[in-house]
C-alpha cells in the first residue's frame, strides 16, 4: 500500500475535498483524486461518496480512517526516531500555534529558533486551540500551543508555559466604565462579546458564570481576541480579555467577581517520539518564559 495514497487519503478526509487536500499537499487537484482512485482499486473498496460538490466517507472509508492516521504516524515515528540518532536539530517540525499565542507569545521566540536552527523546515499551522488539541490527539500535528483544555486526555502530555489573567472590560465610553462597584447582574445587561460555546476559553467563563446562576447575555461571538477587543473598544459589548490585550482605550471593570486565569502552553502525544527540532524548540520557549517571568 502507497504511503502517499494513504496520506491523500487522510488529507481529503480532514479538508472535506479534493481541492483542500491538493492545497495542502502541494498537488493538482487531478494528482489526489489518482491517489485516491488507486487506494480504491487496491482496497477494492469505495472509500468516498461524491454528491454535488460535496464528498462523504464511506463505511469502509470511515473504518479506513483511524488505521491510516495510525500507520503514517508509527512512519513518521520511526523516521523521527533514526534522525534524533545523529543530535542534528533538523527535518520537519509540524507545529500548531493558537492565533492569540501566535501573535503575542510566539514572535521572539521564533525568531531566534529559525534563526538557530536554519535546516528545520517549519510547518507552522494556526489554529484554533481546539482544532490543534485534536490533531495532536489524531498525530497529524507533532506540537501545539494552545489554550489548555479543561479537561485532561490520558494521551496527551500537558505543560503550562504562560498563565492569562482575564478581567472583565469594556470601553471607556461605556455606560458601564462609570461605575465604581459592579456586580454581573449588572453587566449582564449589556451585551457580551465572547468566544463560540466549544472554545476552551469560552467553557473557562461559563464555568464560571454557571456557578453564579447566570447566563452570558451574549451578542456578536468571533474566536479571535483581536477581533473581540476592536468591538469592545468601539463600545459593542463587554468581554473577558487577556490583560496583555487591554488598553489605555479599555477599562477593567470592578467586579465583585473572582479573577479567572487561563493557562497558555504546549501539548504533544505521549505515545510520540519528539523529533530534535521539537525538543530544540520546547527548551527554547521554557528558557524565554523563565527568562520573562
Amino acid at each position: 500500500m502507497d504511503t502517499a495514497a494513504l496520506t491523500a487519503f487522510v488529507e481529503v478526509a480532514q479538508a472535506g475535498s479534493f481541492s483542500g487536500a491538493a492545497h495542502r499537499l502541494f498537488l493538482t487537484q487531478s494528482a489526489v483524486s489518482k491517489r485516491i482512485a488507486q487506494l480504491e482499486e487496491q482496497l477494492g473498496s469505495k472509500l468516498f461518496d461524491r454528491i454535488g460538490r460535496q464528498i462523504r466517507l464511506t463505511e469502509a472509508g470511515n473504518s479506513l480512517l483511524p488505521q491510516a492516521r495510525r500507520i503514517l504516524a508509527e512512519l513518521e515515528d520511526a523516521k523521527r526516531l533514526l534522525n534524533n540518532l545523529s543530535g542534528e536539530v533538523a527535518g520537519r517540525l509540524s507545529l500548531a500555534a493558537s492565533h492569540h499565542i501566535s501573535l503575542h507569545r510566539l514572535p521572539k521566540t521564533l525568531r531566534r529558533f529559525t534563526q538557530a536552527h536554519p535546516s528545520v523546515e517549519m510547518d507552522l499551522r494556526f489554529y484554533e486551540s481546539e482544532v490543534a488539541y485534536d490533531a495532536v490527539v489524531h498525530g497529524d500535528i507533532e506540537l501545539a500551543l494552545i489554550t489548555l483544555s479543561p479537561e485532561t486526555d490520558p494521551r496527551i502530555h500537558a505543560e503550562t508555559l504562560w498563565v492569562d489573567r482575564l478581567f472583565y472590560c469594556v470601553s471607556k465610553h461605556h455606560p458601564l466604565a462609570k461605575l465604581k462597584k459592579i456586580d454581573f447582574k449588572t453587566i449582564n445587561q449589556y451585551p457580551g462579546i465572547l468566544p463560540a460555546p466549544d472554545t476552551f476559553t469560552s467553557r473557562i467563563v461559563h464555568e464560571q458564570l454557571l456557578q453564579l446562576g447566570l447566563e452570558p447575555n451574549l451578542g456578536i461571538s468571533t474566536n479571535y481576541l483581536d477581533t473581540i477587543r476592536m468591538m469592545v473598544q468601539v463600545g459593542l459589548g463587554w468581554s473577558l480579555l487577556p490583560e496583555t490585550l487591554i488598553d489605555k482605550e479599555l477599562v477593567k471593570l470592578p467586579a465583585d467577581i473572582d479573577s479567572i486565569e487561563r493557562p497558555l502552553g504546549f501539548i504533544y502525544h505521549r505515545d510520540r517520539t519528539l523529533s530534535n527540532a521539537a525538543k530544540a524548540l520546547l527548551a527554547m520557549l521554557k528558557s524565554d518564559t523563565f527568562e520573562a517571568s
